[in-house]
């Protein structure tokens, strides 16, 4: 599908090779806003626990990053590559667990440890496959335009991922939303709600109705999960590349490479403020705003404004810059206003779904830059260390790291802050402190991580100068060792 790694990339390619990108995505989408007032609303688990479950989850998907990126630099190269096999052989499996998590299981007694490991067994899978398909930019084109080319066709593919993921849970899901209980209601040990007072039970089936309503969106992502993966594998062509250096030797340089330290903490602190944003829009829809059957569609908006907007980003990054599209990206289009307006003004559909577009111009942003930006340090990596080689794959896995650690930090604090404050299971409103924690997480805490993230970037070096410089450098490095070897090629036919 792609000529040799000098050679240009078809547009085929790239499409297979993005396309592939849409499960992480789309999986991450519904667990990112779904998965908490599931745990919490639907199998009705305790805030505690529902915090550690979400806290232990990301962490250990977190811990399984680098381990993962260790096996894959170790893996030897195959028929289908070095990066494939990871991708076919965990796709069945991860399928299997990210449906079992929408399970809820009837013995209550097991609720929290299936949830615990079925969680835990997803993310390791998930990252089997992410881990290996993060470093596959580095071996479908040796061309940095080809490279930030399929970059943007991933990024609106994930994007599009999202949106399919959001739009998928939430519109299913929203169709059968768990009815809240007023104060004159009680839940019973059997799972029915009761009037106080009566022997009415008026909400059991409605709740049976939204486990189904989990189960069936589940079941379709998987089918959209195995389907992406099969066009990665049967539409992208791995390039092989150099025999990896030792993994600690490798993790010891990349860890104490400048550049990508900046990059890996600037987008630490952005990343945990989006997905502190994420973690918690819906139950501030819900709750905060009022708007309890309307969130999903305003989730819908965004992703859709995000998707859009990719073209545009893509382009002004290669007018004006990865640094600059990176401040303009983050705060002017958007999102800090957003994130201001929205708890500032009076509860309103119409400006809920207005400043929501515009949050999904920076959604955009925030999903194509730090992917864009990577094998920037990567090349820069190359031209200051020309002798090393085979440590993609550790500049990838640690970047997948930082970024689940800050989402399993992000889950955690919100789900045991709501604890603190008083979440009411299931109620139609929340105490007056559960809605002050809601805004402080969507709104005062991202603000200022992002501004912590943005002074960060500041000291980042990689300007359009340089990474031009690197372009041209590590053209006449490949130059070089192809002639060596046209050399090598004709003595060995003299002799």
């Amino acid at each position: 599908m792609s000529d040799l790694f000098s050679g240009r990339l078809s547009v085929c390619s790239k499409l297979c090779y993005a396309i592939g990108g849409a499960p992480y995505q789309i999986t991450g989408s519904a667990l990112g806003f779904f998965l908490q007032i599931y745990l919490l609303d639907v199998a009705q688990l305790d805030t505690f626990y529902a915090s550690i479950i979400l806290f232990v989850g990301r962490a250990w998907d977190a811990v399984t990053d680098p381990t993962v990126g260790f096996l894959v630099s170790r893996s030897r190269w195959t028929r289908c590559g070095r990066m494939m096999p990871w991708i076919l052989i965990s796709t069945p499996f991860a399928v299997l667990t990210y449906f079992l998590i929408w399970y809820v299981p009837s013995v209550e007694q097991w609720k929290v440890l299936w949830y615990l490991i079925f969680y835990c067994l997803f993310q390791s899978l998930q990252t089997c496959f992410h881990v290996p398909y993060s470093a596959l930019t580095m071996f479908i084109s040796m061309d940095q335009k080809e490279r930030d080319s399929a970059t943007a066709y991933r990024m609106t593919a994930e994007v599009l991922g999202s949106v399919v993921g959001t739009a998928i849970q939430g519109q299913i899901v929203g169709g059968a939303i768990t009815p809240c209980l007023p104060g004159n209601l009680e839940v019973l040990d059997n799972g029915n709600t009761t009037l106080l007072g009566s022997d009415v039970n008026i909400s059991h089936i409605s709740l049976d109705e939204t486990k189904r309503a989990y189960l069936i969106a589940s079941a379709v992502i998987c089918v959209l999960y195995v389907l992406c993966a099969a066009v990665l594998f049967l539409g992208v062509r791995e390039q092989e590349g150099t025999e990896p250096m030792s993994f600690f030797e490798g993790m010891r340089m990349v860890m104490g490479y400048g550049p990508y330290v900046k990059l890996v903490m600037g987008f630490l602190f952005t990343s945990l403020a989006f997905m502190l944003l994420e973690g918690n829009f819906a139950l501030f829809i819900s709750y905060t705003m009022g708007f309890r059957n309307d969130f999903q569609n305003i989730l819908l908006v965004i992703m859709l404004s995000g998707t859009l907007s990719i073209p545009f980003w893509q382009w002004f990054l290669t007018r004006f810059g990865k640094k600059t599209a990176v401040y303009i990206g983050i705060t002017v289009s958007s999102v800090l206003p957003f994130m201001i307006l929205i708890v500032c003004i009076e509860s309103s559909l119409i400006v809920a779904y207005v400043v929501s577009v515009a949050a999904g111009v920076s959604v955009a942003a925030a999903f194509l830059l730090p992917w864009s930006m990577l094998p920037d340090v990567v090349d820069d990596f190359k031209v200051k260390n020309p002798d090393s080689s085979g440590h993609e794959a550790i500049f990838y896995s640690f970047y997948v790291f930082f970024t689940k650690f800050a989402s399993g930090i992000s889950l955690g604090i919100s789900t045991l802050s709501l604890d603190f404050a008083g979440y009411v299971t299931r109620g139609c409103s929340q105490p007056d402190a559960v809605n002050l924690t809601l805004k402080v997480l969507v709104s005062a805490a991202p603000v200022v991580l992002i501004f912590l993230g943005l002074l960060i970037f500041k000291t980042y070096p990689i300007d359009e100068e340089r990474r031009q410089g690197n372009r041209k450098l590590l053209q006449a490095m490949r130059d070089s060792n192809q002639d060596s070897d046209t050399e090598s090629t004709e003595l060995g036919s003299v002799v």
